[in-house]
């Protein structure tokens, strides 16, 4: 806000209390309005409705508006290239080069738009792991974004740590500011900005809050790894018995719905490392995707929905009663919560614990081929991790319709994965071979046909394949070898129907459904190819089979 009448609002009196010494003139913002810094969410509150940026719903969450923004757009994401980082980045398609005088050139624009105006600032860190923790500051122009911050990550614990707080990188997030594409090289006015060689990201014309914690997690994606840790876009529980699980894949594959599982400790629901040291998470929240969510399926992230302290993002609501519909889809499919991790009972409150003994790649296969679960080898996990199958389900990026659309995304986060896949993969390999994971395919998708035909395999039978996987009782049934990818598929599972098990039996004609399966395999084939170059034979033979006829 440019508060040019110089208007009172209700937390100005406490705005500094929490400042650090390394103020925000050290990256160049000067002559800014009112600095509100490290503002609690209570303060952030009365900043929200004072300044009108969103409302409260019934029993106290907010409930903000992105705009014409309600997804991830990922075709605006830049990184700075340069000399120092260079030989690392994987340049294509979600990681575009911008040459530094141009960012420099923004950064410049976003400096003088920044004078005057008002601003919250959230110091924190990411990682749980205090061998790998970053301390990071974000910046931003709403103060629904600073109470996204303070949802998301984590917090120092005293004023002292607030005043001694010198972030490692910065974010900083100005939704009314524009690029010009002319002058900047950008496709449009919107943009999502990284430099590495000044630890600094810019973020504008977009008011999701969900560029903020990426833009972060590309940042951990990159350093990680050159540290020997493995960054990872799942989710992780734990067991009373300390077996953890991680859950990779991409929004809409039930990552969050499936960790939160009341009988298991809850690590994090999207964003982890893996050090020597076991699994640790890098937020302090979740952002859970909250469209026609069950209060029966999933009861804790639905009560999370109606807490104070938790962001609705584009989830709509009745003016007159304030109460929310989680069904309404009007605004958008991409409907968001985002709350503190604490909010869920079971949560872990270390946010670490072990080295995985179950690892799952998750997968909504809209073909309606693929078996519910599978049983995989360490180089048929590689080729999976790497292929990172899945189908986007409506909403989650800018420019997707209402039916889910067949994607590979490496490593099952490939626009916010900054080296090249094999890179990740191989890291990944190494401590698969020496903590002795399990590794395992489960498809949330659909069963008896494709999308439109068949129908999405119910959570609860999901639930039960879960719970014999990580329970260890998977391992002593008969396995069937799949005829397409070769890995093996349980013939039995306590609780699931045999025909939800062998997808082909519940589809009408077995014949049409072997020609699904062989288009997909074609296609697994041929997303594979520009892999090859940077991975061993083992497990480019992992994949589906060449022979087949199409």
């Amino acid at each position: 806000m440019n508060n040019l009448l110089d208007i009172k609002t209700p937390a100005q009196p406490q705005a500094g209390a929490l400042r650090a010494d390394y103020g925000i003139d050290n990256i160049g913002i000067a002559n800014a309005g009112q600095i509100y810094w490290n503002l609690p969410g209570e303060a952030l509150y009365e900043e929200i409705i004072f300044r009108r940026e969103a409302r409260i719903a019934r029993e106290g969450p907010v409930v903000a508006g992105t705009g014409k923004h309600t997804a991830r757009s990922a075709n605006d994401k830049f990184i700075v290239k340069e000399p120092s980082t260079d030989p690392h980045v994987w340049w294509g398609q979600y990681n575009r080069p911008i040459a530094a005088d141009k960012f420099n050139e923004l950064f410049g624009r976003l400096q003088g738009f920044l004078q005057g105006r008002d601003l919250f600032v959230q110091d924190c860190f990411v990682g749980a792991d205090p061998e790998y923790r970053m301390p990071v500051r974000v910046v931003t122009e709403l103060a629904w974004h600073s109470l996204f911050v303070r949802n998301m990550f984590m917090l120092p614990r005293t004023a002292d740590e607030y005043r001694r707080h010198v972030p490692d990188f910065t974010v900083i997030a100005a939704p009314s500011f524009k690029a010009m594409p002319q002058i900047d090289g950008t496709p449009g006015e919107t943009f999502i900005a990284l430099s590495f060689d000044q630890r600094l990201c810019i973020i504008g014309n977009t008011a999701y809050a969900g560029e903020i914690k990426k833009s972060v997690f590309s940042v951990m994606n990159y350093l990680l790894p050159l540290r020997g840790v493995m960054p990872m876009h799942c989710s992780a529980n734990v067991g009373s018995a300390g077996d953890v699980a991680i859950f990779f894949g991409l929004s809409g594959t039930g990552k969050t719905t499936l960790s939160a599982d009341p009988g298991r400790g809850l690590i994090g629901d999207d964003e982890h490392g893996w050090s020597d040291n076991g699994v640790f998470n890098f937020e302090g929240g979740c952002y859970a995707k909250v469209i026609q969510l069950s209060p029966t399926a999933e009861p804790q992230i639905y009560a999370c929905t109606r807490r104070f302290g938790t962001i609705l993002e584009n989830v709509a609501q009745d003016p007159v009663t304030r109460l929310i519909d989680l069904d309404d889809a009007s605004i958008t499919e991409n409907t968001r919560a985002s709350y503190p991790l604490e909010f869920i009972s079971n949560a872990v409150e270390k946010k670490r614990a072990g080295h995985p003994s179950n690892i799952v790649l998750l997968t909504c296969d809209a073909s309606g081929v693929m078996p519910p679960v599978a049983r995989l080898t360490p180089d048929q996990a590689l080729y999976q991790f790497i292929s990172g199958y899945t189908s986007k389900i409506a909403g989650t990026e800018v420019g997707l319709g209402k039916e889910p659309e067949i994607t590979f995304s490496a490593c099952f986060g490939a626009p916010f994965m900054v080296h090249h896949p094999y890179f990740y993969a191989d890291l990944l390999k190494r401590k698969i071979q020496r903590y002795g994971a399990q590794c395992w395919l489960v498809n949330t998708g659909w069963i008896g046909g494709p999308y439109g035909v068949g129908k999405r395999i119910s959570i609860h039978h999901t639930r039960a394949i879960l719970n014999a996987a990580l329970s260890g009782k998977l391992n002593d049934v008969q396995y069937v070898v799949d005829p397409i990818f070769a890995f093996g598929v349980p013939a039995s599972c306590e609780g699931v129907p045999s025909a939800v098990l062998d997808p082909a039996s519940s589809w009408p004609d077995r014949d049409a459904y072997m020609k699904r399966y062989r288009q997909l395999a074609h296609r697994f084939i041929d997303n594979f190819k520009k892999f090859e170059d940077g991975c061993p034979p083992e497990v480019i033979k992992a994949g589906p089979s060449p022979q087949i006829p199409r």
